[in-house]
């Protein structure tokens, strides 16, 4: 019922029209979205939001992450027992190794002293772990995480558990480069273990290496294991190097091709050894060889 000059209120309360509404809404958010892209002005306004929907966010995968945490412990807990008992079966299995080793190590012990041969000088040795590789896509070099302050020095071995990785070529305070044994410009001395014969690998492409300047019927067969002669003072001798993979012989060239695999997983690891300084020899050992040297001279003496 009106009041006299005055118009019925409306039943419902009108506002603008859908299509109108729709079209502002849809003009501001592209005006919202170009000042964003170009002024980046919500980007408080978004950070706002993740900060105070995250505990909602963590709440919501808590379920999933339980899940996952307990399936991995799991999973940790099957591959340590299978792992654990790997070790077992292994440790029985080189018993007799072990034993036989110490053995021998002892019987060459007593034959040096009698043979009065100079002892192996014991080596220490630094792990460090690979950062990254060099820039350099021709040359295969790594960067490892010690450097000067560690004791690192140029020219120090690198090894892993299998064989000779390179050597370190570039020492920085906290970081040192290592030139792998893969490298175009890499040579160690070596010697064949099988035969004995004493010759110097290069580093070749693809990842191999390469025996050079040997005759063509030189004594060298697919499987030959080659380790460092030590001759060069930077490699400890017997160390393992290379595997022979294949020798070609042709009777026009007067030198054989012969390539090489290294045993080392040159390409593979993350931790490697780096050798330091060969340490001093025990006292007793330089006393008896300062004793030995005036005798080995006035024998030589005698002779003349």
């Amino acid at each position: 019922m009106s009041v006299v000059g005055h118009p019925p209120p409306p039943f419902f309360k009108r506002g603008p029209a859908p299509l109108a509404r729709l079209a502002f809404f849809v003009i501001l958010s592209l005006a919202l979205l170009v000042f964003d892209l170009k002024y980046r002005t919500l980007e408080w306004v978004r950070q706002g939001v993740a900060v105070a929907l995250y505990p909602l966010q963590r709440a919501a995968y808590t379920p999933v992450d339980l899940y996952e945490q307990v399936g991995a412990y799991f999973s940790r807990l099957g591959a340590v027992q299978q792992e654990n008992a790997e070790l077992k079966r292994k440790e029985l299995e080189s018993a007799n190794w072990l034993l036989r080793q110490q053995h021998l190590e002892l019987e060459n012990q007593r034959l040096r002293e009698l043979l009065d041969m100079r002892a192996r000088q014991p080596v220490s040795g630094t792990l460090a772990e690979i950062l990254y590789t060099a820039r350099d896509p021709f040359s295969r070099r790594v960067i490892v995480d010690k450097g000067s302050q560690h004791g690192i020095a140029g020219g120090q071995a690198v090894v892993d558990e299998s064989g000779v990785l390179g050597q370190v070529t570039r020492v920085f305070p906290l970081q040192s480069e290592v030139t792998l044994v893969t490298d175009k410009n890499q040579a160690v001395p070596v010697k064949i273990l099988r035969s004995g014969l004493r010759t110097v690998l290069f580093g070749a492409s693809g990842g191999q290496l390469e025996l050079r300047f040997l005759a063509a019927n030189a004594d060298v067969q697919p499987g030959d294991l080659l380790v460092t002669s030590g001759l060069d003072g930077v490699y400890q001798p017997g160390l393992p190097v290379a595997r022979v993979a294949r020798v070609d012989r042709d009777a026009a060239y007067s030198f054989a091709r012969i390539l090489c695999e290294p045993v080392a997983g040159v390409e593979k690891h993350g931790q490697v050894l780096i050798l330091g300084a060969r340490e001093p020899l025990p006292p007793q050992v330089e006393e008896t060889e300062a004793r030995d040297k005036p005798l080995k001279g006035r024998r030589a003496r005698k002779k003349e």
